[in-house]
């Protein structure tokens, strides 16, 4: 990541994180999917990514899906701490703009909120957000996708009720080692 997370130390930060890698089995609802064994592996670094960047969320909004849920469960003991979870279908079949509506009701309370979600919509919604001071790397990167267990990290100076288009700083990228 090409960022330091103190940089802004009012800011909301939201971080949204792509579910580590999956397996594919015929005849499995897309749903209930469950993580690979290098989908675990990259699970459990992201905590270790995340407690590094310095990054605590108060609340995780994460998908209903499966392998959102173990991504999660594999990141949070290297994170550390005990946000508040919300598991969601909204966040499962969110596209942009439903993703921020969800982001835009998060009590003025939260200061860093994580979303475990799904491709496209975790790059997309980046790509978004991302405006003046951006990241370039990082926001050039969002544009084509991301790849499983990447996670995102933008900043506002402003309630999540502020969110919208180029509003937020894209900070940076972190994809799996």
């Amino acid at each position: 990541m090409t960022s330091d997370a103190s940089s802004t130390a009012g800011a909301r930060r939201l971080v949204l994180l792509r579910h580590a890698k999956a397996e594919h089995p015929d005849g499995v609802d897309d749903h209930d999917r469950s993580l690979a064994i290098a989908g675990r592996r990259q699970a459990t670094r992201v905590g270790a990514q995340l407690a590094a960047a310095g990054v605590l969320p108060d609340l995780v909004l994460c998908s209903s899906a499966l392998r959102t849920r173990q991504t999660w469960e594999l990141a949070r003991p290297g994170v550390g701490g005990d946000p508040r979870v919300e598991l969601l279908d909204e966040v499962y079949q969110a596209g942009v703009r439903s993703l921020a509506e969800l982001v835009q009701t998060v009590g003025d309370d939260v200061r860093t909120l994580l979303v475990v979600g799904h491709e496209p919509t975790m790059s997309a919604a980046a790509e978004a957000w991302g405006g003046p001071g951006s990241d370039e790397v990082a926001y050039l990167r969002v544009q084509v996708g991301v790849p499983t267990a990447s996670w995102s990290l933008l900043e506002l100076d402003a309630p999540w009720a502020s969110w919208e288009r180029s509003s937020a700083r894209l900070v940076g990228l972190t994809t799996p080692d």
